[in-house]
């Protein structure tokens, strides 16, 4: 192919070669040097071939000039006596799977604009079969979908080596179509149990790939009459809609995807990203919530971040699926610890375990026992987190007042004889109710002021209402010492107990005797 340098020349070429082909098909070995440009070293260069590639292929494809069915080797057809018209349909077709293994290639290249023009090029391949099929029919107006060149797309974004994050967020605008999103999950499925079974430590990169591609597929909340299809019939009719995947089937395929996903052995960063959209993205599609359990159960006892993130979908369960759970409270108590008022998830946390500890049915040792272990805790904690935890003590005291022996404790133990056991892990066996909230009067001598004047309100009959710790959840240290720059002094505040009687110090003072000021 003879060009001229630069971009500009190879568009020019590319353009000649493409019209030749159209127009005759004894110019159809040009499309040997159109292909052969999707090899080049410059990323222009590759893009004006892909450009013409896809106008030249999706020509073929709306003539009718591909092969349809079952296709058989080249040199088995070519070397046959079949009419030259099937010849040339069956060659043309195999130049199109050249070109289509070659745009998959070029998803993984280093320009993201040739990845970009790649990745919508296939998916116009994908759109164009499904109107114009490759593959006959088994019955009149039977749903076709292109599977196998779909796959290969989804394949190539699913890489092994390289972050396919930004190209995943591209492909997000087609998994807004019904037949897109369902077609998605079945070939996600595919490839996460074929790369698991082939790789004995699957790299870190495909798992991160495949959570983005998963965590994208979003169904919609409410089924809805009217679908919307990607993939187009040729002799679409009303009817035609009803052939395709129906809700029902899409949560199926959804709830085997992700369980497909999560029986593997995760990282931990991806486990965490994971338990972060459980409770609003992935429970809520699934057919059978309660499949999820043994998954969730198992991210609990792990610990740490991981146990607290569980809780949302654990919540979810034990309240809408019927969940027993016999040692959860227990281990929610064994999460309180220093560590709980400094992790990310702070507010996370204390807004499930105000849920859970809201019944009135709780027994009161149980209660005394997290409100004991809060105290305890409170006394090392900054003053953002006691602005939360002193409101939330005081709400567990309103609802079961059983629990307010612990601020008036009739035998007054000091702290040297506290029978509180702040090792044991077991409420039951804390021995919280022997004990009393003296960590809360310890804390009205604490230096911030809003802080005392919150651990005070134990000094009188507590109120009725309970206080909303909502506001306070994602409360920050940056905000208290925003609040308090904007606060007026009304008197001038005095900075010495002692006034002082010159600039050289008090009157009796030895520098006021052998020094003054002229």
């Amino acid at each position: 192919m003879e060009r001229g340098p630069g971009p500009d020349g190879a568009r020019r070429a590319l353009g000649c070669l493409l019209e030749a082909v159209l127009a005759s098909r004894g110019e159809a070995n040009a499309v040997f040097d159109i292909l052969a440009v999707l090899q080049s070293e410059d990323s222009e260069e590759i893009r004006e071939a892909v450009r013409a590639c896809g106008r030249l292929f999706a020509a073929l494809l709306e003539r009718g000039e591909l092969f349809v069915g079952r296709l058989p080797s080249e040199d088995s057809v070519l070397a046959g006596s079949q009419g030259a018209t099937r010849k040339y349909k069956v060659w043309m077709r195999h130049r199109y799977h050249s070109c289509c293994n070659r745009l998959r290639e070029l998803l993984a290249h280093s320009s993201f604009e040739v990845k970009e023009l790649a990745l919508s090029t296939l998916m116009r391949f994908v759109q164009l079969e499904g109107v114009h099929p490759l593959e006959k029919p088994k019955w009149d107006g039977c749903y076709l979908f292109p599977h196998q060149l779909f796959k290969a797309v989804v394949e190539g974004l699913l890489s092994l080596e390289d972050d396919c994050s930004l190209l995943l967020s591209q492909f997000r605008e087609y998994l807004e179509h019904d037949d897109i999103r369902y077609h998605t999950m079945q070939a996600a499925t595919d490839i996460v149990v074929r790369v698991a079974n082939r790789y004995l430590e699957v790299p870190f990169t495909f798992w991160n790939n495949a959570f983005t591609l998963l965590s994208a597929v979003s169904l919609p909340r409410q089924e809805c009459n009217t679908s919307s299809f990607y993939v187009k019939h040729a002799s679409e009719h009303p009817g035609w809609v009803g052939r395709g995947p129906h809700g029902a089937e899409h949560r199926k395929a959804f709830q085997l995807m992700w369980l497909g996903f999560l029986k593997h052995e995760l990282p931990l960063g991806l486990y965490k990203k994971v338990l972060v959209i459980m409770h609003d993205s992935i429970l809520p599609h699934l057919a059978q919530p309660s499949l999820m359990i043994d998954f969730l159960t198992r991210a609990y006892d792990m610990g740490g971040a991981i146990s607290l993130l569980a809780l949302n979908g654990l919540f979810i369960l034990i309240h809408q699926h019927n969940l027993e759970y016999p040692d959860f409270y227990r281990k929610l108590y064994g999460l309180l610890d220093p560590s709980i008022f400094h992790v990310k998830y702070r507010a996370r946390f204390f807004h499930l375990a105000d849920l859970f500890l809201s019944s009135s049915h709780l027994p009161a040792y149980l209660v005394a026992a997290f409100a004991k272990r809060l105290s305890r805790l409170a006394l090392t904690a900054p003053p953002e987190a006691l602005l939360m935890v002193l409101p939330f003590i005081c709400n567990l005291l309103r609802r079961h007042p059983a629990c307010r022996v612990l601020v008036h404790h009739p035998l007054g133990h000091e702290l040297d004889s506290d029978p509180f056991d702040p090792e044991e892990g077991n409420p039951a066996e804390s021995r919280a109710l022997e004990s009393s909230l003296w960590e809360l009067q310890a804390l009205q001598q604490h230096y911030h002021p809003e802080v005392s004047q919150a651990a005070s309100v134990i000094n009188q009959a507590l109120s009725v209402s309970e206080i909303s710790i909502a506001p306070l959840l994602e409360l920050t240290a940056f905000e208290i010492f925003e609040r308090n720059l904007k606060k007026k002094c009304q008197e001038s505040v005095p900075l010495q107990f002692i006034p002082a009687q010159g600039l050289l110090g008090l009157q009796d003072d030895l520098c006021a005797q052998h020094f003054t000021l002229s």
